[in-house]
Order: C-alpha cells, then structure tokens, then sequence
C-alpha cells in the first residue's frame, strides 16, 4: 500500500507540473510583450557591442551598417587593420609621432565598410556610437550609404589648439553630411 501512495503522489506532482506549464504557455493571440527594443534601440545596441571588440584602452567605438529590410550587412569597431598584432603598436599617445595610435588605428566605420557582407550599400543606414572623423565621412559618403544615426559627439581635448583642430574636422564631417543630408542625432 505504502508503494502506491508513492506513485501516485509522483504522479499528482507531475499532473500539477504539467498544469503549471501548460497555464504559462497559454497566451492569447492579442497578447504580447509590451517592451522590446525598438529597430534604432537594436542597431545602436549592436553598435555598443561592436566597440566592446576595441582593444583601445581610452576610445571605444561600434559600427553597424543596415540595408532597408533591416538587415545586417557590416560591423566593425576601431582597431589594428587585418594581420598587424596589437601588441605591436601602440594603444595610447607616446613621445614621439611615430607612437600616436592615430596613425595605426582604423576607424569602426572603415572597418564596418570594408568588413560588408554585401558588394553594394548605396542606400543603407549606419549606425555608430561616436560622430564619424572627417575621414570616416567621406569614406560614409562614397560607399553611398544614405543615413548615419550616432549616439554622441566627441569628448573636446583640455588642449586649446588640439580641442581647435578637432573642431575643424567635426565641422568639416558636419559640412559634408549636411550637404548629403545624411547625418542624424540618436
């Protein structure tokens, strides 16, 4: 006797398991989620998480190139170009010119476009975590991609010719976005 009130006290667990289950599945066709990410949330995700690839101790930055039908079609974030070990460059601003990662470092934008998965991204829509450079602006402008959402502007350096010279370039990148009307804030 003790043997079946086992089994069946097994099997009472299970039955009310199963019910359990079965009660959480049960959603109705009109429900759904009230919170997802938005398309624009998505892509900038995908972007911040794209710049988490950086080995750049200071500057962190993600791409993500979007066709029209949503789809995925280039990433990239700023690092050494294809084959160059990180270890052998430098990742800061060092005593001489030669030590600047500057000159070593390619963008997330032209990784992102030289990275694409298709031939053709006229059309497409960018999306990147930090205001393009000049240089990445026009490499933007001539692979055709048609919109470019960012997440911020640039930190200013402390140094007053430095902070100068970077405002050159914002506005030179803003000159040639707002001539292509391209450019839009996140």
């Amino acid at each position: 006797m003790g043997k079946t009130n086992k089994s069946s006290s097994k099997a009472q667990k299970r039955k009310r398991i199963q019910d359990t289950q079965r009660k959480e599945t049960k959603v109705k066709s009109s429900d759904r989620r009230k919170w997802h990410l938005e398309w624009e949330e998505y892509f900038m995700a995908l972007a911040f998480l794209s710049a988490q690839r950086s080995k750049d101790p200071k500057t962190k930055v993600g791409a993500c190139i979007v066709n029209k039908d949503k789809r995925i079609v280039g990433m990239g974030y700023n690092g050494m170009p294809n084959n160059c070990k990180d270890e052998d460059f430098p990742w800061g601003k060092g005593q001489t010119a030669e030590d600047n990662k500057h000159l070593y470092v390619c963008h997330a934008e032209l990784n992102a476009v030289v990275n694409k998965i298709q031939a053709d991204i006229r059309g497409c829509r960018m999306y990147v975590t930090l205001f393009p450079c000049n240089e990445c602006a026009k490499i933007i402008i001539q692979s055709g991609i048609e919109e470019v959402i960012y997440y911020k502007m640039p930190d200013m350096p402390a140094d007053k010719t430095k902070a100068e010279e970077k405002t050159e370039k914002i506005k030179a990148t803003q000159k040639m976005f707002q001539y292509k009307n391209i450019v839009k804030l996140r």
